[in-house]
């Protein structure tokens, strides 16, 4: 059929206006919300009864609810750094029995040779920043800006570190004040804030991550989020101080719900939301021993520091319009998923010069029904407290449910749970089950066969 000239030019224009952005057809973009000592069930969306969650509730109906999501660690350091490498702590040196998160005083860090999502996805076009606690190592070699990110802007370890001498820690904690805490702030290597005024670091850390999507919407970007909070002390806004039926615990999660919201939304009003990934978890359960000013397990036994569900498994939600089929998910993942994964989704070569403990769960994410992931390890320091494969769980070691004082013990007697059946871990079903014992003791000699242990970065100190 012949087309006329004028029908042929109103064909082009229909298709100029209907094509999508450069930025809808280009790679796409990744970020990562991790919180600080958040529980599995400090969430509404996971059955906390009077913390208000809508934006994070929201996320979770558009995107996928994962109900066995791991960390790699049960505290801070350990578990940053596999989230960040895709490969276990006891792997690249960031482990120890003594001091098991870097300090102030360390010396050590994340080593340069190790592979980062940041440093993966810029060798593969990206821009890349990161926002809040690093946690990975303070020294100039060791800030987000020596390991693939273009800029930083954050605290580089805890928020209750550099407490000033004159304040015990039940004041300080129990009657925060930024004040009490000499933590700095950073841009890139610089400080710029000493103490770090932690009651607006919430809204700052989000105002950031909010200029950052709309000056970078038209290429391929990652951000790497990571909240200060709810590690205690607990700081809030003054709009949100207060306003929580669970207190200054729930205003701190509440503004952080607050955050999610801003973020989801500026990507909708970009038009860069069905081109973006985004994940929220946590990096290890909640500090127990502080009581209110701690989150809560939920159902699930133990807090952070110990290798109990209630210190490992977090909650995680997984947001991609377009790309992720909404649902809860119930397969086992972990955050040293998520390097592989997004690789898989930005075609950026992963290097095969190491061994990675990561899984592509781009197929569950799509909606097809894999199991990428059938086993976890769970390590304690240089100890392998338990381990995970299928529905059953098999412990080698005990500690203090409440995770301090750590009382690390290896059991007489091994322990097995069915965490489908029993996720607060409460019906030791070894006794009739050998079968399923050696299975995965077998699977952990495998493993322990295929283990090169780093050199321990966390016990180095600054010499003076």
């Amino acid at each position: 059929m012949k087309i006329s000239p004028k029908y042929f030019l109103l064909l082009l224009t229909l298709v100029s206006f209907t094509k999508p952005s450069l930025s809808q057809n280009s790679k796409p973009n990744f970020i990562i919300i991790f919180t600080d000592d958040q529980g599995y069930g400090d969430l509404g969306v996971f059955g906390h009864p009077t913390i208000k969650t809508p934006n994070l509730d929201q996320m979770a109906a558009e995107g996928q609810k994962w109900t066995n999501f791991y960390v790699a660690a049960n505290v801070c350091t350990p578990s940053r750094s596999a989230i960040m490498t895709g490969r276990l702590p006891v792997r690249t040196g960031m482990f120890s029995n003594t001091r098991r998160v870097l300090f102030p005083d360390s010396g050590g860090g994340l080593p340069s040779s190790e592979n980062t999502i940041a440093k993966l996805l810029k060798n593969s076009g990206y821009s890349t920043t990161a926002i809040g606690k690093w946690h990975l190592g303070h020294l100039p070699q060791y800030l987000p800006t020596s390991h693939g990110f273009d800029s930083y802007f954050g605290i580089p370890y805890s928020n209750d570190m550099d407490r000033i001498n004159d304040v015990s820690a039940k004041v300080a904690f129990a009657e925060p004040d930024y004040k009490y805490f000499n933590v700095p702030l950073m841009r890139n290597e610089e400080i710029i804030e000493r103490p770090a005024n932690q009651n607006t670091i919430t809204k700052r850390y989000t105002e950031e991550a909010v200029n950052y999507i709309k000056e970078n919407k038209n290429n391929p970007f990652f951000i790497y989020l990571a909240h200060s909070l709810p590690h205690v002390p607990l700081f809030a806004s003054n709009d949100f101080m207060g306003t929580s039926e669970r207190g200054l615990y729930g205003d701190v999660i509440e503004e952080i719900d607050w955050s999610v919201g801003e973020i989801l939304n500026t990507l909708k009003q970009e038009g860069i939301d069905k081109n973006t990934y985004v994940v929220f978890t946590s990096d290890n359960g909640p500090w127990l021993v502080y009581n209110e000013q701690g989150g809560s397990s939920g159902s699930l036994f133990g807090g952070k520091g110990t290798s109990y569900e209630g210190g490992v498994r977090v909650p995680t939600i997984i947001w991609g319009p377009g790309n992720v089929e909404p649902g809860v998910v119930s397969k086992i993942g972990s955050t040293l998923d998520l390097l592989p994964t997004f690789c898989n989704l930005s075609n950026t070569p992963k290097p095969e010069d190491r061994i990675y403990d990561g899984y592509d769960l781009s197929p569950v994410l799509m909606g097809k029904d894999e199991n990428p992931r059938e086993e976890m390890f769970y390590y304690h320091g240089d100890r392998l407290f338990a381990a995970r494969k299928g529905d059953f769980k098999l412990y080698f070691y005990k500690n203090n449910p409440m995770g301090y004082p750590a009382k690390v013990e290896k059991l007489d007697t091994l322990k097995l749970f069915n965490l489908a059946h029993d996720p607060s871990e409460r019906f030791d079903l070894a006794p009739g089950n050998m079968d399923i014992v050696n299975e995965i003791n077998e699977l952990v000699k495998i493993h322990q066969s295929k283990l090169t242990m780093g050199v321990t970065q966390l016990e180095k100190r600054i010499e003076n």
